[in-house]
């Protein structure tokens, strides 16, 4: 199994309690959604999130960084083994998320 793969299994277990969260590989990586907003993924470099007001709140000494060339930077999530932190930011950053493009449909 690979190592993403683990790291994936396992913040969908510290996720657990939330429901309504899933993930889709992406390029080697991860994509984390919560109510179907993407919040973070998984990249060569770890675990990452969105910048909103609830992760920097949460993870202070979290320093940004793209998680890969050319991408918006990102948070490294520091707080991933604190499983009561991790779904309080999580749930927090699902008010600050931009909602899901809807894909038009083709004609």
């Amino acid at each position: 199994m690979s190592k993403n793969k683990e790291l994936a299994e396992y913040i969908m277990e510290q996720l657990s309690d939330l429901g309504d969260i899933r993930n889709i590989p992406m390029m080697g990586g991860y994509i984390f959604y919560y109510k179907e907003r993407i919040f973070g993924g998984i990249y060569g470099n770890g675990f990452l999130v969105k910048i909103t007001e609830a992760s920097k709140k949460w993870m202070p000494d979290s320093e940004s960084e793209p998680p890969y060339e050319g991408a918006k930077p990102m948070l490294p999530v520091t707080i991933l083994e604190d499983r009561t932190a991790l779904q309080n930011m999580v749930e927090e950053m699902y008010l600050e998320l931009p909602e899901r493009k809807t894909k038009k449909k083709k004609t």
